[in-house]
């Protein structure tokens, strides 16, 4: 009954016949401050002429001692919740302008998307604190995020560099000898005992792996080579080039975190070259501030309309080398520019021999509201879109870079 209570709130005290106490009151009230009826409602059960639902009150020591009481009684995840509900149902995003606010708050991509948002309005007195929390979330996120990434490309790039006719010194022979395999001979030899490391078989045959024998009818056999596999040579220039391009509409908030923190992590890696690319109705080119991806998001600016073709003009424009080039576009779809243009683009792109990767989110919550007519038209051309997760992003990367079948997690979502 006291966990019936805490979930159907303070109206269901009769009902259940029980009291809350101690911090199970504290609790009860800090959930009731956001879910509850609150002093903006009626008494008849209508909402206000503010139309708030609601009790935090106005002003700001309130919501910093409930934003304390929140992170006492709740986890962590489920402080982020309530933040996230709060700047939602309350209008508290102003309340994140001031200093003390952002102190208090527990912070997460979310949060950061919310900042981001409130860029142009910041105070200065507020905006090294707001970079503060910014630069914490995108540290936790590089640790999560870099040393997978890093292995994952790594290990694509060096599979797409090898060559099949390479000198001696460059025979990966331990790819050589499993490629061949199948290529074994035996070769005869006087009969005796076998040797340790010689091949021998109870049915004669001397072939690798077969059950040992007391006496060795054949020697040592041989593999015929027919197909060497060799290393790529270590080259200082990068061997593929990256173009990330990412819609900066309101919708896409959450994605342009994540992916502002892969953009610095893949231009860390030499063997890439990476440009990043943001836009709404204007195209920003964000490529010279890769090294700091707090630099990055602070430079975006969330919200606005959107023109993807202009965006796609910008990008292949700056390619060099088209099959050696993965763009990803990062877009909920909804096009405000000249749709068939786009699609040409991206045809063109593709002819001429560039991966083109359409990802409709780069986030944990799964596909947003996206435009399903432009999805499909992708997907004809051989550009599936679809929503990502950051764990899921560098095998995409990596099935780019080697030019095979990407791992779609839902392929529904191209219909």
């Amino acid at each position: 009954m006291r966990r019936w209570r805490m979930v159907l709130g303070a109206d269901s005290a009769d009902s259940t016949g029980c009291t809350l106490k101690g911090q199970d009151a504290a609790m009860d009230g800090a959930l009731n401050a956001l879910y509850g009826g609150g002093a903006g409602k009626k008494p008849g059960g209508g909402r206000g002429a503010g139309g708030r639902s609601a009790g935090l009150g106005a002003s700001a020591p309130s919501v910093a001692r409930w934003l304390g009481d929140i992170r006492t009684y709740f986890p962590s995840s489920v402080v982020q919740v309530m933040q996230r509900d709060a700047i939602d149902r309350l209008g508290l995003a102003a309340l994140l302008l001031e200093p003390e606010m952002l102190e208090a708050v527990e912070a997460d991509v979310h949060l950061v998307g919310t900042l981001l948002s409130l860029n142009k309005a910041m105070p200065e007195t507020t905006k090294e604190t707001a970079r503060a929390v910014v630069r914490k979330v995108v540290e936790d996120l590089e640790k999560r995020l870099e040393s997978r990434t890093r292995a994952t490309l790594t290990g694509a790039l060096d599979r797409s560099a090898r060559i099949s006719r390479p000198r001696h010194r460059d025979i990966d022979w331990n790819r050589t000898i499993r490629a061949n395999l199948k290529n074994y001979l035996p070769v005869p030899g006087p009969a005796g005992p076998a040797g340790v490391g010689e091949a021998a078989g109870a049915g004669g045959t001397g072939a690798p792996g077969d059950a040992g024998g007391a006496v060795r009818t054949e020697g040592r056999g041989t593999i015929v080579p027919e197909r060497l596999i060799g290393y790529g040579r270590a080259s200082r220039s990068a061997k593929k080039d990256v173009v990330l391009c990412i819609d900066q509409s309101g919708s896409m908030a959450a994605s342009v975190v994540y992916a502002s923190v892969f953009g610095a992590v893949l231009a860390s890696m030499r063997t890439l070259s990476t440009r990043l690319v943001v836009f709404d109705t204007a195209v920003v080119d964000l490529t010279d501030r890769l090294d700091d991806p707090v630099d990055v998001l602070f430079g975006t600016q969330l919200g606005g309309g959107t023109d993807i073709n202009r965006a796609l003009a910008y990008c292949q424009s700056k390619i060099t080398r088209p099959a050696d080039t993965v763009v990803v576009l990062i877009s909920d779809l909804y096009e405000g520019g000249i749709r068939d243009e786009m699609l040409k683009r991206v045809a063109a792109m593709k002819a001429s021999g560039v991966q083109f990767v359409t990802l409709l989110a780069l986030s944990d919550e799964g596909a947003p509201a996206y435009d399903h007519e432009h999805a499909a038209a992708l997907g004809a051309l051989g550009a599936p879109a679809f929503a990502c997760t950051p764990d899921l992003f560098p095998d995409v990367m990596a099935a780019a870079i080697e030019k095979r079948s990407l791992p779609i997690p839902d392929k529904e979502t191209q219909q």
